[in-house]
């Protein structure tokens, strides 16, 4: 290790090393999601085996995300952080060169593991390169990219693989990586604690048990839906795994004397009540993302690009809001902020349960963009009062735990929300064919109606057999858009559970809060 004290760098030239990389990383979560029919075609997949190309991905991301500052203190920050990079921008020429889905696969894989650190990694180096006083305004920087990064995925995805290809979803990667790779190089440098620390033995147990646990997890996750969930045997003895592997995971970590993720940093109060609030956001943020593209897809006809487009709005409330809330952030109780945001987060859930099958583009553009910026008056604030009493030398582990139970959260709050809207269409149709019947009288109006507009354009026999299919269709798109509303009032519900706990969190001050032990 190199004792010498680091170089003093501008601390923006060091947030645009680290801010590039993770948004990069961020982006390539979400860009994938709308390419995947493209990519079962073109490598001869099924639908339900090429959604692996996603899962891979996130699995081995969140295995790495809780360890990387393990990683950290073993191999040094800057060698860690700059090998993340190189092996997330190799992986991504890997995945576009890929000619079977058996290697797209390996390479996500590979993608996902280099990806995982740079989140928590760049999130600690900037709490530490800036003084505690402008923590608000980097992580309003840092938390633009993350928050806008998902947004911009799948209109970015879209546009590329209907313009180029789908390979080129990750050949963007590269030039983007090797820059951020020279900015590393010229930029970062580990600081003196970090240099002096003794590397310490691997806990190869704790390891393998959080490979288990978030391996088997992600997978019930991903593919509960897809398999009926418990109906499946495979699924029962992942959900068996995954629970027995979790505890004996916290038994370890509590236990050992180095564990790969030092749960005790949840004795501090703010971390603690943090991070089940990054949980919640994590639902909160993750879960519109995947109702939006499937609603404005399935049921009103848009494109890829059409749908990214009005999703949009989004990332301009974050965009706009961002340096706001970094400035804000030194100035206004960073509780205040959050509560603001979450209540934004909740107004927007319910403008969007007042959607029908003849809503115009533009009601989506209020509500999107007001959930735009209730993430970012959310997310920002959260970050730096979750971990504003913690000591430096816990930022990294921290960091890493933060981000796991957020992103965990994105993944529970999508199976919620798909497994939702599946089940809930199915109980709305069960309720609504009650009323197809010859007694019916709005039904048998109806059906008149059809007759007559069908027996125009087909024999009036033709029309007569035409009509019931017409209703029933319909009421099979009444069905599906009625649980679309049933989710997005249940988001709008957790908004508002998810206010009083803001209120069991300490009072950072901006003024050396993070240096507090």
């Amino acid at each position: 290790m190199n004792n010498k004290a680091p170089v003093k760098v501008n601390p923006w030239l060091i947030a645009a090393a680290v801010i590039v990389p993770t948004f990069m990383e961020v982006l390539d979560t979400t860009i994938v999601s709308v390419s995947l029919p493209h990519i079962a075609g073109s490598l001869s997949a099924a639908t339900s085996e090429v959604t692996w190309v996603q899962t891979s991905y996130l699995i081995s991301n969140a295995i790495v995300l809780p360890a990387s500052a393990w990683f950290s203190s073993f191999f040094g920050r800057k060698r860690f952080f700059l090998a993340c990079v190189a092996i997330f921008t190799f992986a991504s020429g890997l995945c576009g060169l890929a000619p079977t889905l058996g290697v797209l696969i390996a390479a996500r894989v590979l993608q996902g593991a280099g990806g995982g650190a740079l989140q928590p990694l760049s999130q600690a180096i900037l709490l530490e390169s800036f003084p505690p006083a402008r923590h608000g305004q980097a992580m309003g920087v840092w938390g633009l990219g993350v928050v806008v990064a998902p947004v911009l995925g799948p209109l970015l995805g879209g546009w590329i693989t209907d313009s180029y290809s789908w390979r080129w979803l990750f050949y963007i990667n590269l030039p983007v990586g090797l820059l951020a790779i020279v900015m590393i190089l010229r930029f970062i440098s580990d600081p003196t604690y970090v240099q002096a620390s003794k590397p310490r033995r691997i806990d190869a147990v704790g390891l393998a048990l959080l490979t288990l646990w978030l391996g088997t997890l992600q997978t019930v996750l991903d593919k509960g839906q897809d398999e009926d969930w418990f109906s499946a045997p495979w699924i029962c003895w992942f959900t068996i795994v995954s629970a027995v592997s979790l505890v004996a995971l916290l038994i370890r970590e509590l236990r050992v004397a180095q564990p790969i993720i030092n749960l005790r940093v949840l004795s501090n109060r703010n971390f603690a009540v943090g991070t089940i609030l990054a949980t919640a956001v994590g639902v909160i943020s993750y879960s519109p993302l995947t109702l939006l593209p499937l609603f404005l897809q399935n049921l009103l006809g848009y494109t890829a690009i059409q749908s990214g487009l009005a999703q949009s709005p989004r990332g301009i409330g974050a965009l706009l809001a961002m340096p706001l809330v970094g400035l804000l952030t030194s100035k206004i109780d960073s509780r205040k902020l959050i509560i603001a945001g979450i209540l934004l987060c909740g107004v927007s859930g319910f403008r969007m349960s007042n959607i029908d099958l003849e809503v115009a583009k533009s009601s989506f553009v209020l509500a999107n963009f007001i959930q735009g910026l209730g993430l970012a008056l959310t997310f920002v604030p959260l970050a730096t009062t979750a971990m504003g009493h913690l000591p430096k030398g816990e930022m990294g582990n921290a960091a890493g735990l933060f981000n796991l139970m957020r992103n965990l959260g994105g993944s529970i709050g999508i199976s919620m929300v798909t497994t939702m809207v599946a089940r809930g269409s199915q109980a709305h149709q069960a309720y609504l064919v009650t009323h197809l019947t010859p007694l019916d009288a709005p039904f048998q109006s109806k059906l008149q109606a059809i007759q007559t507009a069908l027996g125009q354009h087909v024999t009036p026999a033709l029309a007569q057999a035409m009509a019931p299919g017409a209703i029933y269709s319909a009421l099979l798109q009444q069905s599906s858009l009625l649980a679309y509303v049933d989710d997005f009032r249940w988001l709008a519900l957790l908004c508002l559970v998810s206010i009083p706990v803001v209120f069991c969190l300490k009072r950072v001050s901006g003024k050396g809060a993070v240096s507090a032990h």
